[in-house]
């Protein structure tokens, strides 16, 4: 509508400048002066407007992790769900994940499936992190420790496994949840929404608590800040949101299965 307005206004002036009839109806001096500058007007607005539609609005680039709750429930905006996480014990996003799946029971909204996927450290194996911080700070692995942290996985585990059967049973809304274990420290802290928006930080491996007068190696999850990865952000967002979703799935494949799901199955 603007581009036919400054179209308009334009071949009118241009007109009145030649044709003395209109001229005098329009009782005007600077008709050329007035037509150019519409056309001028024109040619901007066409310019500014394939500008807009190029250039996408940058998303949040630093979050926290205690903002994972906004991310899950944005993603349970679409039809279907997933859900994947790689990182220390999961509990951040249990506490965002469980909200959110018990708002299914009574209001499922557009969902009609969920997947989620944990992927949380072997703890069954040595660590240096987390472990118990020994003489000259050097790192020594403490099993028992490594069983507690595996306690919690295993409680968030049947917790959210529980919930998901209750929902999916009778209803609509069909909903998976799953634990796997990958070798090696928690280091890296990532999230994918919907194969659509990542996020990826870094524990503080550096982190400390204490423990029956102990101190010990214990990254703190809800410390950590997430940079953040869109589809809709640049074309190097999208690229780096297909590494990512890659990366995750290609570790997804090669993780193994928890003890205590195989004992279970059993």
């Amino acid at each position: 509508m603007t581009r036919v307005l400054l179209l308009g206004i334009f071949a009118t002036g241009l007109t009145a400048q030649f044709v003395k009839p209109v001229g005098d109806a329009l009782q005007g001096k600077a008709y050329l002066g007035g037509a150019l500058l519409s056309l001028v007007g024109y040619v901007l607005y066409d310019q500014v407007k394939e500008l807009n539609s190029s250039v996408r609005v940058p998303t949040r680039s630093l979050v926290n992790s205690s903002q994972l709750s906004s991310f899950v429930s944005e993603a349970f905006q679409s039809r279907t769900v997933e859900i994947r996480f790689l990182g220390y014990t999961g509990e951040t996003m249990h506490h965002a994940l469980f909200q959110r799946l018990e708002d299914l029971i009574d209001s499922p909204g557009p969902v009609r499936r969920v997947t989620v996927r944990m992927l949380v450290p072997d703890f069954g194996l040595p660590m240096i992190v987390p472990s118990k911080v020994g003489d000259d700070d050097s790192p020594e692995d403490d099993e028992d420790f490594r069983k507690r942290m595996e306690q919690r996985c295993r409680d968030y585990d049947d917790i959210l496994s529980e919930l998901a059967e209750r929902i999916t049973v009778g209803r609509r809304v069909s909903v998976e949840c799953e634990y796997r274990l990958y070798p090696g420290i928690p280091r890296d802290k990532i999230c994918i929404f919907n194969r659509e928006v990542v996020l990826h930080g870094l524990y503080d491996l550096s982190a400390r608590m204490r423990r029956h007068g102990d101190e010990y190696y214990d990254p703190k999850g809800y410390r950590t800040d997430l940079n953040v990865w869109s589809r809709e952000g640049t074309a190097a967002d999208e690229t780096a949101v297909s590494i990512w979703v890659k990366h995750f799935d290609d570790l997804w494949s090669l993780a193994r299965k928890p003890g205590w799901r195989q004992g279970a199955a059993a």
